[in-house]
């Protein structure tokens, strides 16, 4: 009995890539779902330069960033290699091959426009009646950022620093005036030095924590905040509030932007009436809301 053998790589193959995709791939559905977007209206502006090389389509950015979101590929090495060995994004983008820095650029450089392009899919769905907006249930869940705790400030934190670092100052200053011979003058130099640019940082720190208007600021992901994950361990994530219609259990809205729950029940509330253009809708929520 002989194995089973694969073909000859030497050997010239003809391929169809339309073949090669089952008929509910999900690349067909991301790919007719973006082709039917207005995606000028929603903020992708496709701009071709006067001078370098020509840049890729919004339209193909979008697509395969959604493949990714589908398919758990979510940074932007693992989406450039996607572009290379996975068969159905090399259908989807028609054999391009962005960089991961294009596609990171991409991201950064249309947050709104993507939000946009969600809510626009949630409009479809009330239009083909998958969502009724009659009920919507309204909870939070909390999830980790790439953020780590010690990247994230308040003004107690900053403070705490600033003055760890002044103290450590003025022991050094000690030490100078002390002209004891054992001290190596030009090492206590280095280290006050040292010392100050870590309070330069701080206070720059400090200036951005003002100017953004929050009590807390994360350096990695502005986004992110200080939250209580589970038992009781604080750690840098998002409280994410979201808005699920009864009928088919769809997700209709969500949002980042609180740590809790109190005061998120009218935002969430209204977002979701105001994006399914009904007059009335009943709300579900826990004990934990206040309006």
């Amino acid at each position: 009995m002989d194995f089973i053998t694969g073909f000859n790589r030497d050997q010239l193959v003809l391929m169809d890539f339309e073949s090669c995709l089952s008929i509910d791939s999900w690349a067909r559905i991301v790919d007719m779902f973006v082709d039917i977007l207005p995606m000028g209206k929603l903020g992708f502006n496709d701009i071709l330069g006067t001078e370098g090389r020509p840049p890729y389509r919004s339209a193909d950015m979008l697509k395969l960033y959604l493949y990714g979101y589908k398919n758990k590929i979510r940074s932007s090495r693992q989406l450039e290699q996607a572009c290379k060995v996975n068969l159905e994004v090399i259908w989807l983008l028609k054999g391009l091959r962005p960089s991961a820095r294009k596609i990171a650029y991409f991201r950064k450089n249309n947050a709104i426009a993507f939000k946009k392009a969600f809510r626009y899919f949630v409009v479809l769905l009330k239009d083909w009646e998958l969502i009724e907006g009659d009920t919507i249930a309204i909870d939070s869940f909390k999830i980790r950022a790439q953020n780590a705790l010690k990247n994230n400030f308040n003004q107690k934190k900053i403070d705490r620093h600033i003055d760890y670092i002044d103290n450590k100052i003025l022991e050094y200053q000690r030490q100078l005036n002390a002209q004891d011979k054992d001290i190596d003058t030009q090492e206590v130099h280095n280290k006050i030095v040292y010392q100050e640019s870590k309070k330069n940082r701080y206070r720059t720190i400090e200036k951005q924590l003002q100017e953004s208007g929050e009590r807390q600021i994360s350096l990695t992901d502005p986004d992110a905040r200080s939250v209580v994950l589970h038992r009781n361990i604080i750690n840098v994530g998002y409280n994410i509030q979201a808005g699920c219609d009864a009928k088919h259990k769809l997700f209709v809205n969500n949002d980042t932007g609180t740590v809790n729950d109190t005061h998120a029940l009218s935002p969430m509330a209204l977002d979701a009436k105001q994006l399914l253009g009904v007059e009335n809708m009943n709300t579900l929520t826990d004990k934990g809301y206040t309006t």
